[in-house]
Formats: C-alpha cells, sequence, structure tokens
C-alpha cells in the first residue's frame, strides 16, 4: 500500500495523493494564491484607514490594537477548518458539519437562559475566562457522553448518532426560542448580539486557553492524516486493512469536539463557515490526502474570515454583519451542492 505522502514515479504520473505533474502544479499555485490572499487580507486589516504612518510607532501600536481580531479570525479558521473536514471524512459525508452536533443550540440555550433567569447581568456572568473554561468543559463532555452512549452499544452507529444530535440541537433550539420569547425588548435586544459569530465576542483574555487547544487538537489530528486517509476509505475497507475504525472515530470525533468547542466558546456559532470551507478546500486541493488538504482548508477559512470582514468593515461599513454575509453564502453553497448530488 502506498503511503500518503509516498509516489512511485512512472514519467510524468506518480501513484500518490498528487499523481500528474500538472496536479502538483496546479496545487503549488493554489496554495500560494490563497496564502498571498491570507497575508493581504490581514496586513490590510491592521494598515487600512490606520491614521499613523507606516512603519512608525504609533502604527504598531495601532495594529496591535487591531491584530485580536486576526488571532480570534485564525483561530476560527483552524477550528472549523480542521474540525469540519476530518468530521465529514469519519461520517463519510460530505454535505454534513460538526455542528449537526447540537454545538450552536447548546451556546444559544446557555446565553439565553443565562438572560431568562438573571436578567442582562447573566451574560455579564458567563464572561470571564473561568466560565470560558466552563462553556467549552460543559460542550467537550456533553459531546463525549453522546459519543461514549451511542457508538459503544451493541446497536450504536454514526447514523443513528447524527440523528440523536439533530434531535438535541432542535430541542436546544425550541427551548431558547420560548425562552427568548418571555423576555423583555432591552433584554431581547442584547441577547440577539450574541447569537451571531462575531470576532468582536473574542476576548483576548481567552487566548492563552482557546489557542494552545486549537493548535494541540490540529496538531494531533494532522499528525493522524494518514489513519483519517484511511478511515475514508469506509468502515470495512479500514478494518480489513487492521485499523480499529471504532477507536479511530472516537478519538476524531473527541479532537473534533474540542476545536468545535473552542471556535463557538469564542465567537459564537458560525453555523455554515465549516460547510463553505470544506467544499471549497476538497475542491481547490483535489486531493484524498488530509494532509494536503487540511491547509488549504485552514487558508480558505482564514482568507473568507479576513475577507469578509474587510471588506464589509472598510467597503460597507458593516463589520457587524460579516457572520450573516457567511452564513447567507455558505447556505447558498449548501443548498447548489444538494441540488447538484441529489441527496444526503
Amino acid at each position: 500500500m502506498v503511503g500518503g505522502d509516498s509516489a512511485v514515479t512512472t514519467g510524468e504520473r506518480a501513484s500518490g495523493p498528487l499523481p500528474t505533474a500538472r496536479s502538483r502544479r496546479r496545487y503549488r499555485i493554489v496554495l500560494t494564491v490563497l496564502i498571498v490572499l491570507a497575508v493581504g487580507f490581514g496586513f490590510g486589516h491592521l494598515a487600512w484607514d490606520n491614521p499613523m504612518p507606516l512603519g512608525s510607532e504609533g502604527f504598531w501600536l495601532v495594529a496591535e490594537l487591531r491584530a485580536s481580531s486576526l488571532v480570534a479570525m485564525a483561530v476560527v479558521a483552524v477550528c472549523q477548518a480542521i474540525a469540519t473536514v476530518s468530521f465529514q471524512t469519519v461520517t463519510n459525508n460530505r454535505i454534513i458539519t460538526p455542528s449537526i452536533m447540537g454545538f450552536e443550540s447548546l451556546y444559544v440555550a446557555v446565553q439565553t437562559a443565562a438572560v431568562y433567569f438573571l436578567g442582562v447581568a447573566g451574560l455579564g456572568m458567563l464572561t470571564g475566562l473561568p466560565q470560558f473554561v466552563l462553556q467549552i468543559a460543559i460542550m467537550v463532555g456533553l459531546s463525549l457522553a453522546l459519543y461514549g452512549w451511542l457508538l459503544s452499544g451493541r446497536y450504536g452507529n454514526v447514523e443513528i448518532m447524527l440523528l440523536i444530535g439533530i434531535v438535541i440541537g432542535g430541542g436546544l433550539a425550541s427551548v431558547s426560542s420560548f425562552m427568548r420569547r418571555m423576555l423583555t425588548p432591552s433584554e431581547f435586544d442584547v441577547l440577539t448580539a450574541r447569537m451571531f459569530g462575531s470576532m468582536a465576542n473574542a476576548d483576548p483574555m481567552y487566548f492563552p486557553v482557546a489557542i494552545p487547544l486549537c493548535i494541540v487538537a490540529a496538531a494531533l489530528l494532522w499528525w493522524r492524516s494518514s489513519r483519517l486517509n484511511v478511515v475514508a476509505l469506509g468502515r470495512d475497507t479500514a478494518t480489513n486493512l487492521g485499523l480499529n475504525h471504532r477507536h479511530e472515530l472516537m478519538v476524531t470525533l473527541f479532537l473534533v469536539s474540542i476545536l468545535m468547542a473552542v471556535s463557538t466558546a469564542l465567537v459564537g456559532p458560525m453555523t455554515f463557515l465549516g460547510f463553505l470551507v470544506a467544499t471549497l478546500a476538497y475542491q481547490f486541493a483535489d486531493s484524498y490526502d488530509h494532509r494536503r488538504i487540511f491547509p488549504v482548508a485552514v487558508l480558505v477559512g482564514f482568507v473568507v474570515l479576513s475577507g469578509a470582514y474587510f471588506v464589509m468593515k472598510h467597503v460597507f461599513y458593516a463589520q457587524g454583519v460579516v457572520s450573516i454575509i457567511i452564513e447567507l453564502v455558505g447556505g447558498s453553497v449548501f443548498l447548489i451542492v444538494i441540488l447538484r448530488k441529489g441527496r444526503l
């Protein structure tokens, strides 16, 4: 069996993740273009409308104040991209995303319940590093309980797990909707601002926890890329090749849970961002190898976030609607893919 990074060359073709010279050249071009766009949007975010002269001490002081949003974008891009690609691999479905497991619904339910029972002051009680860690722990703990219950039993399988996740997410969304209807207009307005994913929600005090968790979980999934390549072949094939499919499934879902919990707790719900990023990454990378898909997916995620933020802030002066635009574009891409495939 040929490994993910090895290749046997015969003329211009090679048995590997990028079999032809054209595909290898195309991959390098795509990677280069994405890197240039990422650097361009990142520097533009720091320099555009910066009142101080370029390179001066004042310029870098202003840029430092803006850098926290770029760090948040990078963390969200890594979490959403790698989590979605890995989740779609182990579920063998390129339509569904980790959001289907109810992470966003749980986040919304916690925020809504805080306002419903404690008033606007309840949101203040959810702000702070201990509260941030607690939200991540709750999301990961509940997802692990769900995986352990549904995947360890004799009748457990991924399809049932996904259906249960949809039911739980729908139930939490219904409870949240009921509580929001009982709020006063002022409480509802304050809560609504937290219901959309926004870089403004990312407090720099969360970075010492969010960044290490993101790096460790993403690095472990990267290290397990060759195993994910085998898992993508299906349960029966992976088992015949000597892989413990259920163990790989549990480990991958655990790491995906950490990434999704960090992203959701940091900036809020972004339901279709992962789907949009993963779909574009598959098209751009044009490879089965996760070691090549992951970098493209992360770069696409950062370009989408930073590009949308830059355009909406500096062109339309409406940076608060960035997540709405991303959800609109992501939802449109989702519908297009569904209509083209004709099935989930």
